[in-house]
């Protein structure tokens, strides 16, 4: 039986795979994840080479990090 942790890093890298990229928010509301950055990090463990961009929101000024996998 799969942790709620592995789970979530399947159905992340999944996502990815598929040729999306994700966001912190996306994370949450696609999969329930509220450490996407653990997850992100866990997948790098793993092998897997992701791209991390900083984005800054032009409303409100917030940065935060958009993951997408290299292929």
């Amino acid at each position: 039986m799969l942790t709620t942790k592995e789970a979530q890093t399947i159905q992340i890298l999944k996502y990815l795979k598929d040729g999306n990229s994700i966001t912190p928010l996306e994370a949450l509301y696609k999969f329930g994840c509220m450490r996407l950055g653990a997850r992100i990090y866990d997948l790098k463990q793993e092998g897997h080479v992701i791209r991390t961009q900083l984005v800054k929101d032009e409303n409100s000024g917030a940065r935060y990090a958009c993951y997408a996998l290299v292929k």
